[in-house]
């Protein structure tokens, strides 16, 4: 990215920033709705509601087989950056 001497790219940066960060509230709220509020609730007649209310085996299972997924990702994020380093 290229700075410039006025202030526009550096506010457009900080928009995306803040934008991309409200998304990833939006996207971790809903999946704690998903995954641990509908629970507590009581039977709703919204049919995508139920279905995610009565659905007991996907969700409880999602974080923990999600983690070995992230362990990866991460190991060749740094393997990555370690070898554009080092190039």
């Amino acid at each position: 990215m290229v700075i410039s001497g006025d202030g526009s790219s550096r506010s457009k940066s900080t928009m995306w920033g803040w934008l991309l960060v409200g998304i990833g509230s939006l996207v971790l709220l809903g999946f704690l709705f998903t995954a641990f509020i509908s629970h507590l609730l009581p039977p709703s007649n919204y049919t995508l509601i139920a279905a995610i209310q009565n659905d007991s085996r996907y969700y409880c299972f999602l974080v923990p087989l999600t983690l070995p997924v992230l362990v990866v990702a991460v190991y060749f994020h740094w393997l990555s950056m370690k070898l554009f380093r080092h190039a």
